[in-house]
């Protein structure tokens, strides 16, 4: 399975025009996916950042020349930030035991903002995690976890079983605010996934189209 990306930023002050354009192109988008057989389609967006996901048998040129072209449409409104013909860099996977069924996940999708020069610190400390895990699947609750890197964003996507999900002990607590301090170090959040540690606010990512 090829899991794709694209991402785009939304001009100021379009964010609306964005929305209806995206709209009045999501019958052309759905057709397209629908044609080339690409599945789990969901696209979301954090202030004017927006991110797309989604999945395909094997590598589909024709299908992201196709969604290049429809959202080129909609260009007076945002700047790509990697369009679909390009690859943006995976940084992180924890593909696990993939859920045929959809129905009872949950999704957590963030983005931050890499400071600068610090790219190969971020790959290198997540791939001290891949290697922890020894080529073993995780059984969850998290699944279909990957990284990605383009323009000096970093996006995650996961699914998560919610039949699954337990409460943090108190050490798993301590495990993950050493990691979120640790990478507030080279990087700055724009979704709100660390405001518990940071007493900062942001906003929360929200899904603004899915097929």
């Amino acid at each position: 399975m090829e899991r794709n990306t694209f991402a785009l930023s939304v001009k100021e002050g379009k964010k609306l025009a964005f929305r209806k354009g995206l709209g009045e192109k999501w019958s052309d988008i759905t057709a397209l996916l629908d044609e080339k057989k690409a599945s789990n389609f969901s696209i979301w967006q954090i202030e004017g950042v927006v991110f797309a996901y989604y999945e395909t048998e094997e590598e589909a040129p024709e299908l992201y020349g196709g969604l290049k072209e429809i959202f080129d449409g909609m260009e007076d409104a945002f700047d790509w930030i990697s369009d679909p013909t390009q690859k943006m860099r995976l940084m992180y996977h924890n593909f696990g035991i993939i859920r045929s069924s959809k129905e009872l996940i949950r999704h957590r999708v963030f983005v931050t903002r890499l400071k600068e020069g610090f790219e190969e610190e971020y790959k290198a400390r997540h791939d001290v995690l891949v290697e922890q895990r020894n080529g073993v699947p995780d059984e969850g609750p998290d699944s279909n976890f990957s990284i990605w890197y383009a323009g000096g964003f970093i996006m995650g996507y996961d699914e998560i079983d919610t039949t699954m999900e337990k409460d943090e002990t108190a050490e798993e607590h301590e495990a993950t605010k050493a990691w979120e301090e640790r990478m507030l170090e080279i990087m700055e959040w724009l979704t709100d996934d660390v405001d518990w540690l940071t007493d900062l606010h942001h906003d929360h990512v929200v899904r603004i189209g899915h097929h």
